[in-house]
């Protein structure tokens, strides 16, 4: 089997990278940098290349796994069962396909119950002899976050179930979201305090789930007697307000005890007898002709119903059929959403204007006479670059078609011809940045992007490097945002992200951003919250792991996936800095591309004296007891973990093997050691069968913790 080409190579990395962020950002943050619609291009371009290159599949590629992420604001709650993804579908002919694949691996078109894809944020309940024990996000699927105090204030979420027959175990998921009246007199209130506007009822449905409650009336208990008394007390009345507003629907069920149930539906019935609330809006259905017609109808009321929806779910009703289908690595095979087309309305186009990002690279985007499309208002659109400009040929002052679907950056699809004047203008890129006026060029030859060359003083390049120090996918260190960096670097306080763990009270009392007014009693002006959470953030960095420091370096194509495997393999940072391109490239998942990055990066002395003022500042930047790692008893041994193994997350079964020295590798070849085959294994299992590679199950993995690599090795359950 030849190897991809290179381009296609480079293609697919950008591809993981850019839906990897994506997810992280959906998961963790009340924004996003990338639209559904964007995304959902993105993730079937993946799927495409590697239907058609096989071989660039890892286990961290995004069609290998549940998206989502954890943050560490609360505390982790395993799931009883794994949550999964929706495969989606865009039009009536792969909905068909889909349908056609069910009939052929059950031999008849099973009843299918369809119901609206409500567009929240989807959790994790769990009831204990009919008390709720536990709410939690998705999170990674496996492992989600412990929003359970909140659900105290929503309403919606019963605390204790109904009705007779209570099982002693029940655990549910669905999803928790604003109604749109709701969402628009938050905004309503967002926009007359002056605060900046959500940009759909999911995103702040998520910001409302993710409060710390007991932080901000820690806070207001603090400041009785203070200035800040009212405004801490006005914050947290509306913080609980907004969760009492959050409505909850159910919509699946995961591990359960005493329950005996047949069908979706019937499950739907049971659950509604306890209480939990379930959709109003779902039939089932007996034929293709009617679920696409199911499909249709609310696609032309979307206006009709009273919360945001993005789609269709359509799933096999039959619990008995759904089990005989299974699932992929990341998704039921028994059910499919269908995602509705973008709408598109239209506005004018007032400007395009450019901004620097963190690696140099500028972006024309268009500004807009606001409009309201998907239920949102919107005035900004990424244009990516000028090439792109050129093709959708928009000329500043026209009337453009705009998109969007619920999505957080709409796109301009083109001008609307008939209406033009004359008296538009063309856009032209400048010739010089216009944050530093360093003159503007494509990196290589052939290269759309055009990008700023003066990566270490450009004041947009160095803010965004700190935003994306401090952000949740590198650091996660609270407190170091765009105005806090902006400050930073406006006010003089550093010069670059090298000097920021140097920081110092001294230093952040100079700058009005990170102080306050005296209050009775004190003498002079005093740290306010911000820089309090800042230095304490600052001065916790060093328990931080290695890969993080690894993404907070802004290492072109080097995101949380390259990063921790890199400092699987390493453990310090000395040892990546020292290490070939060979070594580099030989990790699996890493390759030749995201090497010679790494080895560019390491080889300018200015990143050298950035990290050498970091371990100045006393960070360590490398992961504990990692100089045992290579010598371990599974040194030397490639395996792959593929299904859930009881009592583990994915991650944790891997780094409980890497700390034996074992190298885990997301996919199979004929290079592979051994495969663990756990709970609802997907189709490495096969490969592994058809290589002839060895597997074991739970009882080899117990086997492997205790070093034991030869048991593992003739153990098959």
């Amino acid at each position: 089997m030849t190897s991809p080409p290179v381009n296609e190579q480079e293609r697919w990395a950008q591809l993981v990278d850019a839906i990897n962020t994506a997810r992280i950002q959906y998961s963790l943050d009340s924004s996003q940098t990338l639209s559904d619609a964007e995304y959902d291009a993105l993730y079937r371009e993946l799927v495409a290349l590697e239907a058609l290159y096989p071989e660039l599949v890892t286990g961290d590629s995004p069609t290998q796994s549940v998206g989502g992420h954890s943050s560490e604001l609360f505390e982790p709650v395993k799931h009883l069962e794994q949550m999964y993804s929706l495969d989606n579908s865009f039009d009536s002919e792969e909905m068909r396909a889909w349908g056609d694949r069910v009939v052929k691996a059950l031999g008849q078109f099973p009843s299918m119950l369809c119901e609206l894809k409500i567009d929240g944020l989807a959790v994790d309940a769990v009831y204990r002899n009919g008390i709720l024990e536990t709410l939690a996000t998705r999170g990674d699927g496996a492992t989600g976050e412990d929003v359970t105090a909140n659900s105290l204030l929503i309403a919606a979420i019963p605390q204790k179930l109904s009705g007779s027959n209570i099982p002693p175990l029940l655990e549910v998921r669905g999803e928790v979201f604003y109604p749109l009246a709701v969402f628009d007199a938050i905004n309503h209130e967002q926009a007359r305090s002056g605060k900046q506007l959500f940009a759909n009822p999911r995103n702040a449905a998520a910001g409302a789930l993710r409060q710390r409650l007991d932080k901000r009336a820690r806070e207001w208990e603090s400041a009785q007697g203070t200035k800040r008394e009212a405004k801490l007390l006005d914050d947290l009345t509306a913080a609980r307000a907004r969760l009492s507003g959050l409505q909850f629907t159910v919509h699946g069920i995961g591990m359960h005890e005493g329950l005996t149930v047949d069908s979706q539906s019937q499950t739907y019935a049971l659950l509604k007898r306890l209480g939990l609330p379930t959709s109003a809006h779902f039939s089932v259905l007996d034929s293709m002709d009617e679920v696409i017609a199911f499909i249709n109808q609310f696609n032309e009321h979307r206006a009709d119903v009273d919360f945001d929806i993005d789609g269709v779910v359509v799933k096999v009703d039959s619990l008995k059929q759904q089990r005989e289908l299974g699932f992929t690595s990341r998704a039921p095979r028994w059910a499919m959403a269908y995602k509705y087309p973008p709408e598109v309305v239209r506005t004018r186009l007032l400007d395009i204007e450019v901004s620097v990002g963190r690696t140099g690279r500028v972006t024309p985007y268009a500004v807009m006479e606001p409009v309201k499309v998907a239920g949102t208002t919107v005035s900004m659109a990424t244009l990516h670059n000028p090439t792109e400009v050129e093709r959708k040929g928009v000329l500043i002052g026209d009337m453009v078609f705009l998109r969007k679907a619920g999505e957080i950056i709409p796109e301009v699809l083109g001008p609307v011809m008939e209406v033009r004047t004359g008296t538009e203008r063309e856009f032209i890129m400048p010739s010089n940045c216009p944050d530093c006026g360093a003159i503007l060029a494509p990196e290589t030859e052939g290269d759309k992007d055009i990008r700023c060359p003066n990566s270490r003083t450009c004041p947009a390049q160095l803010r965004e490097r700190l935003i994306h120090l401090g952000s949740r996918g590198g650091l996660d260190i609270e407190g170091l945002g765009e105005k806090s960096a902006q400050a930073l670097l406006s006010e003089g306080i550093i010069t670059n992200e090298g000097e920021i763990f140097s920081l110092t009270r001294e230093q952040l009392m100079q700058s009005r951003f990170f102080t306050r007014d005296p209050h009775k009693g004190e003498s002079g002006p005093q740290l306010n919250e911000a820089g309090n959470t800042l230095l304490d953030q600052l001065g916790g960095a060093n328990d931080r792991p290695l890969w993080r420091f690894l993404v907070a370096l802004s290492i072109r194509h080097v995101g949380p996936t390259a990063a921790k495997k890199l400092a699987n393999v390493f453990h310090s940072l000395s040892d990546i800095e020292h290490a070939s391109i060979e070594e580099l490239a030989a990790i699996d998942g890493i390759g030749e591309r995201i090497a010679e990055s790494v080895k560019d990066y390491f080889d300018v002395t200015w990143h050298q004296e950035v990290i050498a003022r970091w371990r100045a500042a006393g960070l360590d930047l490398a992961d504990s007891g990692a100089a045992n790692f290579t010598a371990g008893p599974l040194s030397g041994k490639t395996i792959v973990i593929t299904g859930s193994i009881p009592g583990f997350t994915r991650d944790e079964a891997q780094e409980a093997i890497v700390q034996l020295g074992a190298n885990v590798a997301g996919s199979v070849s004929k290079k592979t050691n051994l495969v663990v085959v756990g709970d609802k294994a997907g189709s490495k299992a096969d490969k592994a069968a058809s290589l002839g590679v060895p597997m074991t199950g739970a009882t080899g993995f117990d086997y492997l913790l205790r070093g034991d690599f030869e048991s593992a090795l003739q153990r098959r359950d």
